[in-house]
């Protein structure tokens, strides 16, 4: 299949119209037409209706294996690129909302990174594109397990960090205060759907009280303040929070970094995984 024509189903699909894609990608509505007609020929299986605009369930499947296809071309370009150009004297760091902690930040170097806030579920992409030279990302796990990282290029992981959780509470939650809590006993409660910096738990995950697709930290801390719902977060984000006894689940960071990394990149990786 020419990744061209993926390309193109692949937009169309998300964007559910022929001529957002056209717009995005670049071309004239009758060239996306032709792309399309001509994946379907080639497969033999229609892969989109028309009238509205969504995958058949030929197309769905399609759609499975375009995307992390796809992603994985775009990463063996940047890896390429990455090996033949000089080496730039910055490095990019994408990193998700929460995994930055104090010895991580106090391992930064003064001067030549730039720091880039992404939802964790973007970092791993970001790194195996070219985007940013070097992740950090966390997520939830058990103890010393590595993080359920999307498939999107051989890269380097690196664990920089694990951190008790706690439940950030509102200060007239019946919770509130104790020395520690397990999880089961909030099954029923409220919690903040918050992709973007954390997610709720997979244990307690009920219909969300709010939905925030921000990443920002203080905001989202300031919304389970006013008990807008509950937040799972590491202890050192919240001084007041309730740590959690059960499960034996941890917040985890790790260092993402390209097979081949720069010179100033692989610098600060060694930085940081000393840190950790």
């Amino acid at each position: 299949m020419d990744p061209h024509l993926l390309r193109t189903f692949v937009a169309v699909a998300r964007l559910a119209s022929f001529s957002g894609a056209a717009r995005e990608l670049g071309y004239t509505q009758s060239a996306v037409s032709q792309h399309i007609a001509a994946l379907e020929g080639d497969l033999r299986t229609e892969l989109l209706t028309r009238r509205p605009v969504e995958p058949t369930p030929a197309g769905a499947r399609l759609l499975e294996h375009a995307v992390p296809l796809l992603l994985r071309l775009d990463a063996a370009r940047a890896d390429v690129l990455r090996l033949a150009a000089a080496p730039p004297g910055r490095v990019t760091l994408a990193v998700s909302p929460l995994a930055v902690g104090p010895r991580l930040l106090a391992a930064l170097p003064a001067t030549g990174v730039t720091l880039r806030v992404l939802p964790p579920a973007e970092v791993a992409a970001a790194v195996a594109t070219g985007g940013c030279d070097l992740g950090l990302v966390d997520g939830l796990a058990a103890p010393s397990d590595p993080l359920r990282l999307p498939d999107v290029a051989p890269l380097s992981v690196t664990g920089v960090g694990e951190d008790r959780l706690a439940v950030l509470l509102p200060a007239g939650h019946p919770f509130h205060g104790r020395a520690s809590l397990r999880l089961d006993d909030l099954a029923d409660a409220r919690w903040i759907d918050a992709p973007g910096v954390v997610p709720a738990p997979a244990a307690v995950r009920t219909a969300p009280a709010l939905r925030y697709d921000g990443t920002d930290l203080h905001a989202l801390c300031a919304l389970a303040a006013a008990g807008h719902g509950l937040v799972l977060l590491p202890r050192r984000v919240a001084a007041d929070a309730v740590p959690v006894s059960d499960p034996r689940l941890v917040h985890r960071t790790e260092l993402l970094a390209p097979g081949a990394p720069t010179p100033p990149a692989a610098a600060l990786a060694a930085r940081l995984a000393a840190a950790g």
